[in-house]
């Protein structure tokens, strides 16, 4: 079967992983925005997590044959079965996202409350969109589908999204050396499939040129290292450079286009409503009813509710944007100007919207999560001369280590001139 997919052209899936595809939990994903509300400020911005999940997993594909082209596997079905696990990871990545993506996650339900048991996890924390993801592998009818039709399991699958979750046995095991490591990192590490599908796909998407990356030339360059008996992600030093871009462009498209001032009032409206005191919505936490949980879902209960701020997004209606300011979280702050218009009377939405650089390779602050990807730095065709890991040999991460804050008042419409007029 092939899939016309607008960035990547055609994407061709075997027999059993269509029917992996044609689960009602991959098609869930056909009624989940990618980019939340970033449709209000870039219309064209309409694309779901289906098609993502798609090119993803795709690219998983090619990533896995180009870091391993040469690679010599002692068990002679090795290469199929890891790169057929490591394509359907990538596929069910984002299974468990809320409507309108992560703009919802903040109204999840604790952790303690979705089956799992393949993660050790504070229960009483709020769950995340990965918890909900592990929670569809382990407990629903994915589960089956996955493990009908190919020769791994569902929590094989699950722990090349969540390190943490042990695969079990030595499935990940050829000639002495543990590849899942790998694996898990082409499918989420500092340089992973996921951004190199949805960055290309949403600059397109909403006509902005940030994202664009050298894809192409960044895949051409993925190698592996070995250390400590596991096989490690590599890139080559002569992609060093593009690599800066493509997290340079990632950094930009949060600043740009995901932080949005438009975006940013929608969400922090949905906000209100979901934690007005009396809401009867909330996102379930029994995965027959996650099922049925999408924008479709959302829009539909907001649309019939009373609430002015369930109404307000229904019905387009947000406040107005009437002061913005770029900065460090001091320099950014509008704390003072927020008090200033509420003495007035005037009713006040503040936001504040955090840039990171990289939340996998923090300098200071690593975490345990996401392992070493090595640069080999060499003359083509030559053995390795040196190995340096990436946070080291890319000088971008001190270049931009510190945080951006953008921060933002809003008010009604119909408040928007007096509240101008009283911060000058």
């Amino acid at each position: 079967m092939e899939v016309r997919d607008p960035i990547h052209g055609a994407i061709a899936l075997s027999p059993a992983e269509t029917t992996v595809v044609d689960d009602p939990w991959i098609q869930r994903l056909r009624s989940i925005r990618q980019t939340g509300f970033s449709q209000m400020a870039f219309p064209g911005a309409t694309h779901t997590r289906y098609v993502h999940s798609l090119g993803v997993m795709h690219m998983a594909g090619l990533a896995f044959d180009s870091a391993l082209q040469g690679w010599s596997f002692d068990h002679p079905t090795a290469r199929d079965r890891l790169r057929r696990c490591v394509r359907i990871a990538a596929l069910c990545h984002d299974l468990g996202h809320a409507p309108f993506s992560h703009c919802m996650e903040f109204s999840m339900p604790a952790v303690g409350t979705l089956p799992i048991s393949w993660l050790e996890v504070d229960a009483t924390r709020t769950a995340s969109h990965e918890d909900y993801t592990i929670a569809i592998l382990e407990s629903s009818s994915l589960r089956q589908t996955i493990e009908a039709n190919h020769d791994f399991t569902a929590r094989h699958v699950a722990s090349l999204i969540r390190p943490e979750i042990h695969p079990g046995d030595d499935f990940f095991v050829d000639g002495g050396l543990d590849h899942r490591r790998l694996l898990s990192q082409i499918v989420s590490s500092e340089l992973d499939v996921d951004r190199l599908d949805y960055l290309p796909r949403d600059a397109s998407a909403t006509g902005v040129r940030y994202g664009q990356v050298d894809t192409n030339w960044l895949l051409a360059n993925l190698a592996t290292w070995v250390a400590d008996g596991r096989v490690n992600l590599a890139l080559e030093g002569r992609a060093v450079y593009a690599f800066d871009h493509f997290l340079l462009a990632r950094h930009h498209m949060f600043l740009m286009v995901y932080f949005h001032h438009k975006s940013v009032i929608y969400e922090e409206l949905l906000r209100r409503y979901i934690d007005s005191e009396g809401c009867p919505w909330q996102l379930p936490s029994d995965l027959d009813e996650y099922l049925h949980t999408d924008d479709v879902a959302v829009v539909a209960h907001l649309r019939a509710s009373d609430d002015p701020w369930a109404r307000r997004v229904a019905e387009y209606r947000p406040f107005r944007r009437v002061l913005e300011r770029h900065g460090t979280a001091r320099s950014a702050d509008l704390t003072t100007e927020a008090e200033l218009l509420r003495e007035a009377g005037l009713d006040v939405v503040a936001a504040a919207s955090t840039g990171r650089l990289s939340r996998y390779a923090q300098i200071g602050a690593k975490r345990r999560s996401a392992p070493e990807i090595y640069v080999l730095e060499r003359t083509p065709g030559l053995p390795v001369e040196r190995v340096r890991p990436l946070s080291e040999a890319s000088e971008v991460f001190t270049r931009y280590a510190e945080e951006r804050v953008i921060t933002r008042l809003y008010v009604p419409p119909d408040e928007a001139e007096v509240a101008r007029s009283l911060l000058g």
